[in-house]
Formats: C-alpha cells, sequence, structure tokens
C-alpha cells in the first residue's frame, strides 16, 4: 500500500509563489511614503488575498513604528515571517528594495556620469529646493501625530536646536536615547497590562549587534571605504526611528556636511527623485552609496551601492525578527510604551532640523524659496502624487 502523501508542501509552495508576485508588484506601485505603503499593501494583503487579518497587520505595523529601521519594509518582511519563516522574508525584502535600489544606483552612476563630462544638470535644479518641501511637509505631519503634549513639544524643539547647533553624527543618537530616556520616566501615565516573563530568542539580537561591532571594529582597522560605509549605513539604519523622512536628516550630517562625500546639491536632488519612486525611501542610500565611491570607477560604485544597501536594510531585518517573536509580552512594559513618545518628538525635531538647514541658502533666492513654498502647499491641500511633483520639476527644469 502506498504511503499517504501529504498536499501541503506543493500548495504551500504555490502560496508563496503568488505571495512573492504581490510584493513585486507592490514594489512597483506603491508610490507615496509609509503611509500611503499601508494602505495598498492592506489592500492586496488583507482584503484580496487574506493573508493575515486586519488587526494582525496594524499590529505588525504598530510594532514596525517602534523599532528602528524602515517602517514600511519591516511590516512587509514581518509579513513574509509570518507566512512562511525566516526564508520567505529574506526574500520578500530582496524583492521589496530591489526596482527601487536599482533605479537609484543609476541615478547616482548617471549623475557623477554627466558630471564628468561637465554637461549641464540644469534641467534638475529644481529638484533640491522640492526636496527641501517633501522633507517640511514630511516633519509636519510627523508632528501632528506625535506631539500631544508640552512635553513631547518641548523634547521636539530641544533636539531640533540641538541638531541644527552641533551638526554631528554623533548627536543622532544621543538625542533620540535622550528623547526615550525622558518620557520613560513618565511610565506611571500608561495603562497597567497583565504581564507575563519575558521568553526571549536572543540569536536575531547577537547576530545585529555582532554586525554592528564587528563593521565598526573592521572599519577602524581597515579603513577601507566600503567597510566604513557599510558600518555607516549599518548604525544609521540601527538608530533610526520614523522612516525614510528621520533618516534624512541623518544621511545630510553624516554624508554632506560630516564627511564631504556629495554636495549639498547632489544629495538634494537624490531626495528629491528618491521621493518619485515607488517602493522604500531608504533606496536613497544606494544612492549615496554610489556617488561616495565615484572615484573607484563604475565598479567602485556598484560596490558602494550594494554595501550601502545592504548596511540601511539589514539592522532593522534583523530586529524585526529578534522582537517579532516576544512583542506580545513586551508591549505590556509601561516603561516601553512610555519611552515612545521620546523617541517619536525627538526624531520630530531632528526633521525640523535638518528641514532649517537645507532650507536656510535657499533664502536669498527668491526661484528657490517659490518651488519650496509650491511643493509645501501641492502636498498639502492637493492629491497630486509626489511622484508626478517630481516629474514636473523636471520638465519645468527642461523647458524654463
Amino acid at each position: 500500500m502506498l504511503p499517504y502523501i501529504t498536499p501541503v508542501q506543493p500548495v504551500r509552495r504555490i502560496r508563496y509563489i503568488i505571495f512573492l508576485k504581490d510584493v513585486l508588484i507592490l514594489s512597483l506601485t506603491t508610490f507615496g511614503g509609509p503611509q500611503v505603503h499601508f494602505a495598498m499593501i492592506y489592500e492586496r494583503f488583507v482584503k484580496k488575498r487574506r493573508y493575515l487579518t486586519e488587526s494582525e497587520l496594524i499590529e505588525l505595523n504598530a510594532l514596525c513604528q517602534i523599532l528602528p529601521g524602515p517602517t514600511s519594509t519591516q511590516t512587509i518582511t514581518a509579513v513574509g515571517f509570518k507566512i512562511g519563516g525566516p526564508n520567505l522574508a529574506y526574500v520578500t525584502l530582496l524583492i521589496w528594495v530591489l526596482p527601487a535600489v536599482c533605479i537609484m544606483t543609476a541615478v547616482g552612476i548617471g549623475m557623477y556620469y554627466l558630471e564628468q563630462q561637465n554637461l549641464s544638470l540644469r534641467f534638475a535644479r529644481f529638484i533640491p529646493p522640492m526636496a527641501v518641501g517633501f522633507l517640511i511637509v514630511a516633519g509636519y505631519r510627523i508632528g501632528q501625530k506625535v506631539i500631544k503634549n508640552q512635553v513631547s513639544l518641548a523634547l521636539a524643539i530641544t533636539a531640533a536646536l540641538v541638531a541644527y547647533v552641533f551638526r554631528s553624527p554623533v548627536m543622532t543618537p544621543i538625542v533620540i536615547v535622550a528623547g526615550g530616556l525622558t518620557t520613560a520616566l513618565t511610565y506611571e501615565k500608561q495603562e497597567k497590562m497583565e504581564k507575563k516573563p519575558l521568553q526571549v530568542q536572543w540569536a536575531n539580537f547577537f547576530l545585529w549587534l555582532g554586525v554592528l561591532i564587528g563593521a565598526a571594529g573592521l572599519g577602524a582597522v581597515t579603513q577601507s571605504l566600503p567597510v566604513r560605509l557599510f558600518e555607516n549605513f549599518y548604525r544609521n539604519g540601527s538608530l533610526v526611528f520614523g522612516g525614510g523622512q528621520v533618516l534624512t536628516p541623518m544621511l545630510y550630517n553624516e554624508f554632506v556636511a560630516f564627511k564631504h562625500y556629495l554636495s549639498r546639491e547632489e544629495f538634494l536632488s537624490g531626495l528629491g527623485i528618491v521621493q518619485a519612486l515607488p517602493g522604500p525611501v531608504f533606496a536613497f542610500a544606494s544612492y549615496i552609496g554610489a556617488l561616495s565611491m565615484r572615484d573607484q570607477g563604475l565598479s567602485g560604485q556598484f560596490w558602494g551601492s550594494f554595501v550601502s544597501t545592504a548596511g540601511i536594510f539589514l539592522p532593522g531585518t534583523f530586529l524585526i525578527f529578534f522582537v517579532y517573536r516576544f512583542w506580545e509580552q513586551l508591549k505590556r512594559y509601561r516603561v516601553v510604551r512610555a519611552s515612545l513618545d521620546g523617541v517619536n518628538a525627538a526624531s520630530t525635531g531632528l526633521t525640523a532640523a535638518a528641514a532649517i538647514a537645507l532650507f536656510q541658502p535657499m533664502i536669498p533666492h527668491w526661484p528657490s524659496v517659490a518651488v519650496v513654498l509650491i511643493t509645501i502647499g501641492l502636498l498639502l491641500y492637493t492629491k497630486v502624487p509626489p511622484f508626478a511633483i517630481v516629474l514636473g520639476g523636471l520638465v519645468a527644469g527642461i523647458f524654463l
């Protein structure tokens, strides 16, 4: 008698393939940042495919919002983890980030080529002020959500002043940690929840920490630019709360103001273009990595993009794998929930400081100021999508 052959494995494999196809569709069509990403993920994963329930997706998204790293990327990766474990999650991550990463790498290489050929970049002259407009609106929208009282307002203002005066990448983690510790002291205001003993699986935490320490040590010893780039982005990816808008001031301070790997105009041009692309805003790292290694030829630019991309996306992935397993128990601790208010307020202040620093040099030039104001108005008072605004700016740069 033949043994019973279960159909579970083939069915599961087909389900995984359909899920990955859905991820690819999202990676090519999700314009507009984390809020729009979440809406489209909900539409496809919950309503259309029923991979998970609405409450499960909302809780996953909430968890990812309180972890450092790219919220949309962590959410979609966590869904992959929930459906098929870590292997499917890693493939999900790759498919989700690949289109935007490839485009931003090509933009970085193309930008350098145009500069080398002494070709005019005048067509892109409206993109930097548009990028500042995007950043101001992002900071405003974040502030509306996270500034709930006088304490969070004071933290945001203090963080903005500190980040504006002391423009060093070292200040970013200090500001974020200080904000979290400040509001953690108010944990008694949080609702009490029944707690269970934490059952923690530490493997992914030690993997995250080991890579962080190892990359820092290797970079210090070898002084290799690719290793240092990986460490720089891995460190930033381990500290950024709030998504791509909060990442922007961190990258500006480190790679423009402090290390001078990019000019201010190059940075803003890339920032404006990434707003017009589907997928994660963290793909901006690929552009910065490519330009940071421009002196080492085309292969160096590809290598710079690769290590920067890996550096920015891996920390959030390791951390979501780590925390997801015991989140149910962790969120019941009041001090954890209380600290999030301070982290979010400090992140808002960092975004405001970056917006001020980037806008300040434009003040004497009225056309740039006008473009900033028009961009803000379009984003706040119309439904024109960001990619259409950027494309309009490029067309205007060609014909005006």
